[in-house]
């Protein structure tokens, strides 16, 4: 019970990426202590993903200051690290492109739903 009173969670709806790409950049930053999340993001070469990750760990930040009421992003004594990180598939949108002999093929436009989880351990 004490340790769920610690997690901060934001989270991120129908961003017009596919699930599998957002995870690979999800997959990288999972478990990691947030500020080096933030600057692998900020050298990776999914420049467009990247920038969504960003502002998803600013709003984990910010939530996390809300919550404990500490400003300017004061955390000497503990560590924050991203707990957990799921990418889910959004809704779908479904165009046609028109082919030869009056005929359509199906073209599925894929969105992603993202939730984070923000939890502190002690620096040893």
């Amino acid at each position: 019970m004490k340790q769920e009173m610690n997690i901060v969670s934001a989270s991120l709806n129908g961003i017009r990426n596919s699930p599998r790409k957002m995870r690979l950049i999800a997959n990288l930053i999972k478990n990691k202590e947030i500020y080096l999340a933030l600057d692998l993001l900020t050298y990776s070469k999914k420049k467009k993903i990247s920038i969504i990750f960003k502002k998803l760990l600013f709003s984990l930040l910010s939530n996390w200051n809300k919550k404990h009421n500490q400003h300017d992003f004061e955390h000497r004594e503990f560590l924050l690290y991203i707990k957990e990180i799921r990418v889910n598939q959004g809704k779908t949108l479904k165009r046609l492109r028109p082919i030869p002999q009056g005929r359509g093929h199906r073209i599925r436009k894929r969105s992603s739903n993202i939730i984070a989880f923000l939890d502190k351990k002690r620096k040893t």
